[in-house]
């Protein structure tokens, strides 16, 4: 929705990792079972992927989906983008409970060709469940079941939730209640990007 309205690049780890793994790659091979696990890949590959990923596309602004996920990895970004002489504006944090969590990773649906994500309770997916940006697929991630759930909550208590006081001392952190529906969420992370522009 953020490349539709503004024309800003989107990419998540998850996003780029899966890639590798499906074209076969040694580095898709090597990350295949922590992505099956629900575990992280190491902060040293992160890092690499998204310095990679930045030179490439980040010249006119970026948007990472769920990532940094650790403080080493925020810290190695702000280390980047020092050297690409770039500047974080801002870091959106998305409030939302474990439930709200539960709730839409049992009805996730992604396309297996660009990535694009919606619900399984959508109604315009309900019975022809194909992408409409690409006409590719929309699938049931296989690494959407309960225990790798539990592993990356856990993950995210401990390794991630400590970001937010990271963000919040550069003040680019700001809180969207992320349990509302995604309109609504969306208009505000718009009203951010705007002000921001």
């Amino acid at each position: 929705m953020i490349t539709r309205q503004f024309g800003i690049p989107v990419t998540s780890t998850g996003a780029i990792l899966r890639r590798e793994r499906d074209l076969g790659t040694p580095l898709g091979q090597e990350t295949a079972e922590a992505l099956r696990s629900g575990g992280l890949v190491s902060d040293k590959i992160i890092i690499e992927l998204i310095e990679d990923w930045l030179r490439l596309h980040g010249g006119h602004g970026f948007v990472f989906d769920g990532f940094p996920r650790t403080l080493p990895q925020a810290e190695s970004l702000m280390s980047i983008l020092a050297r690409l002489r770039s500047a974080l504006d801002l870091v959106i944090w998305l409030e939302v409970s474990e439930q709200t969590v539960l709730d839409r990773i049992a009805g996730r649906l992604q396309c297996g060709e660009c990535g694009f994500t919606t619900s399984s309770s959508s109604a315009q997916f309900a019975n022809r469940p194909i992408c409409p940006y690409c006409d590719g697929p929309l699938e049931r991630r296989n690494d959407d079941d309960l225990s790798v759930l539990q592993t990356r909550l856990q993950e995210f208590r401990t390794k991630t939730e400590p970001l937010a006081s990271f963000f919040e001392k550069m003040c680019t952190l700001h809180r969207i209640d992320g349990n509302r529906d995604r309109e609504a969420v969306f208009s505000d992370i718009s009203q951010l990007v705007e002000d921001k522009r």
